[in-house]
């Protein structure tokens, strides 16, 4: 799959950055990182119109911020060579090493878990995806059936297998992605988890101990009823991919659909809610 790079210039820079990268994600956009003083978005090729990019941008012609931007394509064969000029290995603690195939395995950690870095998202390196891997060691997996919406590389159904999840189910609408989450499982020794292509339509319809979602807020509001039909009372629903500022919007449709909030994680302005399936 291609991606669509998207280098912006802004000025000033705070608080606009973060704003703009808020709005980036509500029309699609992914992953986000700040190189040279500017923040450089990706989308997939298929998602990208810039009609929608260029109306964002409009939005704000009238305040005092300045926004121009250069667009790239990487294609999909090259996007290897992108992660692997700066990618280090992600370290949650003493207790889990994210890893690509080139670097080295470290015994020190309790565990480990080997990603063949790909434009899928989910390589522990995005804010939301180290949150998620940290709320995930508190949680007591055994004998847990597990369900991982949006799964991208595989990684945070991976780690929950590793834990000890009995079963475990995950999702993802890009062919590549799942391609990219089955073979991660294969990296790794994990039999029990099943990634298909699809939304929640293709999801079982039994009753999951723990939901795991990390995709952007507007799918997360879409989804919430249907995360409520698919957990078991008082089963733990993880949701992230969205930022602080979202967090009253989510909490309140989570509290519409049954849930209570345990506890929210953040960093960098990204955030996790951990909720409870009221009985």
């Amino acid at each position: 799959m291609n991606y669509i790079q998207i280098s912006f210039d802004i000025s000033p820079k705070h608080p606009w950055t973060e704003i703009i990268t808020q709005e980036l994600a509500n029309i699609g956009f992914d992953s986000f990182t700040e190189e040279d003083q500017k923040l450089q978005a990706y989308i997939s090729e298929e998602n990208f119109k810039e009609e929608r990019l260029k109306e964002l941008i409009a939005t704000y012609a009238g305040n005092e911020v300045n926004i121009a931007y250069e667009q790239t394509l990487i294609p999909s064969q090259n996007w290897n060579a992108v992660w692997e000029s700066d990618y280090e290995p992600v370290l949650v603690g003493k207790s889990l090493m994210i890893r690509a195939p080139f670097h080295p395995i470290d015994d020190t950690f309790d565990l480990s878990i080997e990603i063949q870095p790909q434009m899928s998202f989910g390589t522990g390196h995005h804010q939301t995806t180290f949150l998620l891997s940290q709320a995930l060691l508190d949680i007591d997996f055994k004998g847990k059936n597990v369900l991982d919406v949006g799964t991208g590389t595989g990684v945070l159904g991976i780690l929950a297998a590793q834990l000890g999840a009995s079963e475990v189910f995950g999702t993802d609408i890009e062919e590549g992605a799942v391609e990219n989450a089955i073979e991660n499982c294969e990296r790794n020794g994990t039999k029990n988890f099943k990634i298909v292509k699809g939304d929640l339509e293709v999801v079982p319809k039994h009753n999951y101990d723990v939901i795991i979602a990390n995709i952007n807020k507007n799918v997360l509001l879409r989804h919430m009823e249907g995360y409520s039909n698919l957990i078991k009372d008082n089963g733990l629903l993880l949701l992230s991919g969205f930022f602080e500022t979202d967090i009253q919007t989510l909490t309140e449709a989570a509290k519409n659909c049954g849930f209570d909030v345990i506890e929210i994680f953040t960093k960098e302005k990204w955030a996790v809610l951990k909720l409870i399936k009221k009985i």
